[in-house]
């Protein structure tokens, strides 16, 4: 129960996706072949980097899902999903809809960006988060289903 309740608090900057939005995500604009941002138990692809790769100093190759730490790192993942879009990798990023900040204004408005209606629920929750959240894709992509 203890861990439950620290991911709804300034404690961990570590959000996990809910199964169904990335499975929603996933048929959508995947399938996903890597996960830059995961553990060994939350990892959504068969290819993924834990915190100790660091995946921002890793190779990235798509499509790419995202789901950064929720923390001041988040622009760097941020700035590195554009350039990653840039070069021609699709990357689909989950983050919350912060647009009163410099990383998304640098960088999430250059991308194609999906809000979230309602509140959404991490890792298993009963509640919903204390943000709001949108989806955010950098490169090409083909989209594959309905709104």
């Amino acid at each position: 129960m203890i861990n439950k309740l620290v991911h709804f608090s300034s404690e961990t900057v570590e959000w996990e996706t809910d199964r169904e939005v990335f499975s929603y995500l996933n048929r959508r604009f995947g399938p996903f072949v890597l996960d830059v941002c995961a553990t060994a138990d939350n990892a959504k692809c068969p290819l993924y980097f834990t915190k100790e790769q660091d995946g921002l100093r890793q190779q990235w190759t798509g499509p790419v899902w995202m789901n950064p730490p929720y923390g001041r790192t988040i622009g760097e993942w941020m700035k590195r999903a554009h350039q990653e879009g840039e070069r021609g990798n699709v990357v689909v990023c989950l983050v919350p809809a912060r647009t009163d900040t410099n990383w998304w204004h640098n960088y999430a408005i250059r991308g194609r960006v999906f809000f979230v209606r309602g509140r959404l629920k991490f890792g298993g929750a009963k509640h919903g988060a204390p943000f709001p959240s949108a989806v955010v894709i950098f490169g090409p992509y083909a989209d594959r289903g309905e709104e």
